[in-house]
């Protein structure tokens, strides 16, 4: 029997990356899974994935800055699945082009929907998991590859520090819900990732030098992979972490233990 059998997930972010690993690994721990994202295209494709290997999936478009479309989602996966016991808050955004508050309205407040509006529905679900996405951002200041001569320093952007500042909040905001929620049956925990080979680190990674400077600061010497991520997940929903409350957990290839 798998460890997330009878499990219901909605899963922001779903259509890449991170989201989409945690949906095949999470289905193929026996959990039903509602693929959400902006990209309602790339969630629909994660969703045919999870169906094509057997397990149950739904997707929807979400735009996790809109509070009501949260409240929304909850309701529907619930409402599709007969049920809601797991809530991944992974969507997140990052580029030095972005500003302070496109980053934040994502990276923090989509968080912060996800936790003020979930946690109570679970717990009146009759109790679960859920899980947000930080970063080793959320843990210790960035480094990031050095920009070439003529870009301009990532501190001279408009959304300087916005990520570092969002990852930091979402650390807060999940040991805040552990310790409301834990006494109702709601266990609340973060990922901290290193550097993950997603679309989201791509343009960091599409020279020799950058990619080569990412892989210098993880003393395992390479980046990670999303599937990594994809298991620390799939633990932290199932009942093998039933004591696991209020922990940032860095899973960076040793890059915070410095």
């Amino acid at each position: 029997m798998g460890t997330l059998t009878d499990k219901v997930a909605l899963i922001t972010g779903a259509a890449s990356g991170i989201g989409r690993s945690s949906a095949l690994r999470m289905a193929e721990n026996g959990a039903a899974i509602m693929c959400a994202d902006l990209d309602g295209e790339g969630a629909a494709q994660t969703a045919a994935m999870v169906q094509q290997e057997g397990g149950r999936a739904a997707s929807m478009d979400l735009d996790v800055t809109e509070e009501a479309a949260i409240v929304e989602a909850l309701q529907s996966t619930a409402s599709e699945f007969g049920g809601l016991q797991v809530l991944f808050n992974n969507a997140g955004i990052g580029a030095v082009e972005l500003t302070w508050d496109q980053v934040i309205s994502v990276n923090l407040t989509g968080v912060a929907h996800g936790l003020f509006h979930g946690a109570p529905f679970i717990a009146q679900q009759g109790g679960g998991s859920i899980i947000n996405t930080s970063s080793i951002a959320g843990l210790v200041g960035l480094v990031g590859v050095p920009p070439a001569d003529d870009d301009e320093a990532p501190e001279l952007q408009p959304g300087a520090g916005a990520y570092v500042a969002s990852k930091h909040g979402v650390a807060g905001l999940t040991k805040q819900y552990a310790i409301a929620f834990g006494a109702l049956g709601v266990r609340v925990n973060a990922i901290s990732p290193g550097y993950i080979e997603t679309p989201m680190t791509a343009e960091m990674r599409e020279t020799t030098e950058g990619e080569a400077f990412l892989i210098s600061l993880h003393p395992m010497g390479r980046l990670g992979q999303p599937e990594e991520i994809a298991s620390v997940a799939a633990f932290l929903a199932s009942d093998d972490a039933s004591f696991v409350n209020g922990i940032v957990m860095p899973v960076d290839g040793g890059y915070t233990a410095r």
